[in-house]
């Protein structure tokens, strides 16, 4: 079982996670939603595609930019699209 956690709080658990690059992509039904909101911020990767991003709100924590995911990957990332990864101070273990 993989675990992402931030401020103590556990934002997604799987065992069926898929790591690309060293990340954990999180499938969506593991993910806990209501802590997350989008974001504008959108980075491009020259073989997944474009990621967007989510802020991660615990509280009155926020963390910025802390989630992404490639709602519509190219078609070598296809097994991650709307998988979510996270960084940003984030505990994935």
């Amino acid at each position: 079982m993989v675990t992402a956690t931030w401020n103590d709080t556990i934002i997604a658990e799987s065992d069926k996670t898929v790591v690309v690059e060293g990340n954990h992509y999180f499938p969506p039904d593991s993910v806990k939603m209501d802590l997350l909101v989008d974001s504008g911020t959108q980075s491009t990767c020259p073989w997944k595609g474009v990621a967007s991003y989510k802020t991660i709100v615990v509280g009155d924590a926020r963390n910025a930019d802390a989630v992404w995911y490639y709602p519509a990957p190219k078609s070598a990332a296809d097994n991650i699209k709307g998988y979510f990864a996270f960084w940003k101070g984030v505990k994935v273990a």
